[in-house]
């Protein structure tokens, strides 16, 4: 018995022309800046620096790398942002359980006021002066608390994380705990957290790359340069070493000085964000599930 496949009107195909141009064109629009950045940050300075790298690498070199690697301040940039991401994410990951798991219950009474009190600072803030003196008054400034405890909790990913237990651990599990003699405690440990897996390495990959790309924080709390993260030696970098029109003494030093500089630009973006690249992969495959399950059921 053969089977008709289902046809499709002229306006059905032409809106899947459309969408796939688009999709090609926005793909492109995307892709160029990253082979510009790769061939700009392997390519011979002086033909970076005269607009002759378009697309493809020219000269190949890896001074700008060399000159990445063996610098002391963006070792020590590097260093920091580590810090900062491991810390920051364990902390992030305690308290966003922490919250999520008590509002996924439905024997928390209140439930609804807490839910409201937490979407209301969504939506209203103090500013960052008060908020900079609430830091201030508890000692974190040029501390590394600075870049830890005034993010360590996004209500966004609380409202993810509690509807993928909602919808996820079955109710009956908790009953069952309970009628055992577990407690609350014992129950997010022993039943909560063993079964959400994949919505942790999700909001893991959140709070990871936020605390990596952080630097508002740093900009305004830290002013030791030796706890700078690597996004602020890299503003650093892209804002203060430009050449001027007081270096005209020794022209010729000065254009391959600032020539390398703009390679070096090139190469520490490259580096900045191979840690990011590296991860994705190790939770890639529990992204797809626990977006959809947490964003899209209850």
């Amino acid at each position: 018995m053969k089977h008709r496949g289902f046809r499709t009107s002229p306006s059905d195909r032409a809106f899947v022309v459309v969408k796939n141009v688009f999709l090609i064109g926005w793909f492109v629009l995307v892709l160029y800046p990253i082979i510009y950045v790769v061939s700009a940050s392997i390519s011979d300075p002086l033909m970076v620096i005269s607009g002759r790298v378009w697309l493809y690498p020219l000269r190949i070199t890896l001074d700008g790398y060399k000159t990445v690697l063996t610098d002391a301040q963006i070792g020590n940039g590097f260093k920091n942002s580590f810090l900062y991401m491991f810390c920051g994410t364990a902390i992030n990951l305690l308290m966003t359980m922490l919250a999520a798991y008590p509002l996924s219950r439905r024997d928390l009474r209140g439930k609804g006021f807490f839910t409201a009190f937490f979407v209301f600072t969504m939506l209203f803030s103090g500013g960052l002066v008060p908020t900079y003196l609430v830091v201030k008054d508890l000692g974190f400034l040029d501390r590394i608390w600075a870049m830890i405890i005034p993010s360590a909790m996004a209500v966004y990913n609380v409202v993810i994380t509690r509807t993928y237990l909602q919808t996820t651990v079955p109710y009956e599990l908790y009953e069952a705990a309970e009628i055992d003699g577990c407690s609350d405690f014992r129950s997010m440990f022993s039943i909560a957290l063993p079964l959400s897996g994949p919505i942790l390495a999700v909001m893991a990959l959140y709070y990871g790359v936020g605390n990596w790309n952080s630097y508002f924080n740093a900009l305004i709390y830290l002013t030791s340069q030796d706890r700078y993260p690597l996004q602020i030696v890299l503003r650093n970098i892209l804002i203060k070493n430009v050449v001027t029109p007081g270096m005209a003494i020794n022209f010729r030093e000065k254009a391959a000085q600032q020539s390398l500089v703009d390679v070096m630009k090139y190469s520490i973006i490259i580096v900045a964000s191979l840690p990011v690249l590296c991860i994705y992969p190790f939770v890639e495959r529990f992204f797809k599930r626990g977006v959809m399950i947490g964003a899209l059921k209850g």
